[in-house]
């Protein structure tokens, strides 16, 4: 398993092929981070079966997704589609037919080193490039992700990360630099300081799902409360589109959307900044 260190954290991440078993056709395999140990205070993530097993859906740690733009020719009868840093999936069947190859390049710095994750998909006129970067700074895990567009076709780009943190043992979560609209639902509300919180925790795995009303305009801060570190902090360098929330009784987690559609030609980069 791949390995970002310094002289506080340790950055654990999943390897595109030796880590296979526990790839599915939800989360991108390039970049994937699976733990972050403090010398302190050890596992900083969870995952909503931590500690007690993995599967590749729920995931665990970090990992982001670009499934929920799976690409197909509109005129293919075929079940098969491409998901953007997995490779081709039968998204019926919940399976990868075909993983895509990664290019890895690590570097080594004082703050704890970059590891670059590149691939290249082509898949029925759909043409593109993709670079998952993720560096260790100090304190900081900057996660980065570029794409290309080299075919012809309209390229949708919908892609997430899925930072699952520890739930804390107050009721409040989270609080963003967003404007938010908060809709009718049984796990969660608005605290009068700003806070997202816990209203009940559902029995078992089921958890608590909401989807935020956001109004964006520009990057957005999230500052999610940690049991063993007080607070944490995530930085986009982008709008957020959309965010749900989730949480059960192992992990609470925020989705902040990016959202694009590049023509041909065309390219864009993006980044999120998780401060421990």
């Amino acid at each position: 398993m791949p390995t970002l260190t310094n002289a506080e954290l340790t950055v654990e991440l999943l390897d595109p092929v030796a880590d296979r078993a526990r790839f599915g056709p939800r989360y991108c395999t390039g970049g994937y981070v699976f733990q972050i140990h403090d010398r302190r205070h050890g596992p900083l993530l969870t995952g909503p079966t931590y500690p007690h097993e993995f599967n590749w859906f729920d995931g665990q740690g970090i990992p982001d997704a670009f499934n929920l733009a799976p690409l197909r020719d509109p005129a293919s009868t075929s079940t098969t589609s491409l998901v953007i840093g997995v490779g081709t999936c039968d998204l019926e069947r919940r399976e990868v037919l075909e993983f895509c190859s990664w290019e890895t390049e690590q570097v080594a710095t004082p703050g704890g080193g970059a590891i670059t994750y590149r691939t290249a998909h082509a898949f029925q006129g759909f043409e593109l490039t993709l670079v998952r970067t993720v560096t260790l700074e100090n304190r900081t895990l900057h996660s980065e992700t570029q794409i290309h567009n080299h075919g012809q076709r309209l390229l949708p780009v919908s892609w997430f990360p899925h930072p699952f943190y520890p739930q804390p043992s107050g009721d409040e979560l989270l609080r963003t630099s967003l404007s938010i609209d908060m809709p009718a639902n049984d796990g969660y509300d608005l605290a009068p300081n700003g806070f997202i919180r816990r209203r009940t925790l559902a029995p078992g795995h089921e958890g608590h799902y909401a989807a935020l009303g956001v109004r964006a305009q520009e990057r957005a801060t999230f500052t999610q409360r940690h049991p063993a570190l007080g607070l944490v902090t995530a930085t986009t360098s982008y709008a957020p589109t959309f965010l749900p929330i989730w949480g059960n009784h192992e992990t609470f987690s925020f989705e902040p959307f990016f959202e694009r559609t590049l023509g041909a030609g065309q390219s864009d980069r993006w980044s999120v900044s998780y401060d421990f």
